[in-house]
């Protein structure tokens, strides 16, 4: 079209259009999103399988958050029949609570719990409270579990009349009276581990407590560990007696046994699976550390007792225990290991 300004005339044309640039595509809609991960696609029971070779505290604290699917599973009850609470010990460096993990576990297998291992955070309490919903247990492993005393676990046992194994890892609140309360609870038990630290003290008090209550009140076990205990010959034998159907026997670090002689000949013969005194301890899961006058220094032994009893007199009462020839009203003497 022509238009006439003037004597100049202007042609108006159509502007050219513009061709279309596409919109720039994302990244995220021109890429296929990822496959899901190849252990999604797993059949439920080998997921299961898989997440049973973890612990408690790993599938509580890690497993069950990595997707929807793992944690379907971990959710599962029968994946909490089996509770394995290990750990190393450090309490307090721990960003949870042990105790109350460990009462999760237990809600969570809704009464089909059979077994079930506690180390270090064990307390009356939580002993009593699986022992309320877990009737069906047939294995219980307390390790450490300094704040669980022998009355709490007597009354623990009562609930588990199915209990098959019983293993006790340096319960140092656990009397020879408890040992035979346990026995007569649980005469199904065929397994039992009271397992302590091995002393070789010249002095060292040696009885036959625990050993006696076993031979009196576990007649069905197969299978006995008492690694570190405190036995002579005489418990023993009583052991032998008493347990005719024993197939393994683990006395290693009793150190007050003597294997020489007729009772080391009854044991070869009577045991299929003997740990003897001084058998090597390489294969045994805790510390095995021998406490013997080596383990402590010189000043314990140079005056024939500890510096535990001998050191700074700080009980400022008027009471004087060891003597006038050792302390003063006027001033506090301190021992000197030449004078003895």
């Amino acid at each position: 079209m022509m238009i006439a300004v003037g004597r100049k005339k202007f042609q108006l044309r159509r502007p050219k259009s513009k061709k279309k640039i596409p919109a720039a595509v994302s990244s995220s809609a021109a890429t296929e999103p990822p496959p899901p991960p190849p252990w999604i696609e797993l059949p439920r029971d080998v997921t299961a399988n898989i997440l049973h070779r973890l612990g408690a505290i790993e599938i509580l604290e890690s497993a069950q958050k990595v997707c929807t699917t793992w944690r379907r599973v971990c959710q599962d009850p029968t994946m909490w029949r089996v509770i394995d609470m290990k750990n190393l010990g450090d309490l307090h460096d721990m960003p949870y609570d042990l105790s109350i993990m460990c009462r999760h576990a237990v809600d969570r297998c809704q009464g089909q719990l059979i077994d079930i291992n506690i180390e270090y955070f064990g307390t009356d309490e939580l002993l009593r409270y699986i022992s309320q919903r877990s009737n069906n247990l047939r294995r219980l492993q307390l390790a450490c579990c300094y704040s669980i005393s022998g009355k709490a676990l007597r009354e623990a046992v009562k609930n588990f009349p199915q209990l098959e194994e019983l293993h006790l890892f340096f319960m140092s609140e656990i009397s020879a009276g408890d040992i035979e309360s346990i026995g007569t609870s649980c005469p199904m038990l065929k397994s039992f581990t009271f397992n302590d630290r091995g002393y070789k003290f010249p002095l060292i008090e040696c009885d036959n407590e625990y050993a006696l209550a076993v031979a009196k009140n576990m007649p069905n076990l197969s299978h006995l560990r008492l690694f570190g205990n405190k036995l002579m010959n005489e418990g023993l034998e009583a052991i032998l007696n008493g347990c005719p159907h024993l197939e393994s026997l683990d006395i290693r670090q009793c150190f007050s046994v003597n294997l020489v002689g007729d009772l080391g000949k009854r044991c070869s013969k009577q045991i299929k699976n003997l740990r003897r005194p001084c058998d090597s301890t390489d294969d045994y899961e805790w510390d095995a550390e021998i406490y013997d006058c080596e383990s402590f220094d010189d000043n314990y032994w140079s005056s024939g007792y500890s510096d535990i009893y001998f050191g700074d007199y700080d009980d400022y009462t008027n009471t004087n225990p060891f003597g006038s020839e050792y302390f003063s009203d006027n001033e506090v003497w301190f021992f000197d290991h030449d004078y003895f």
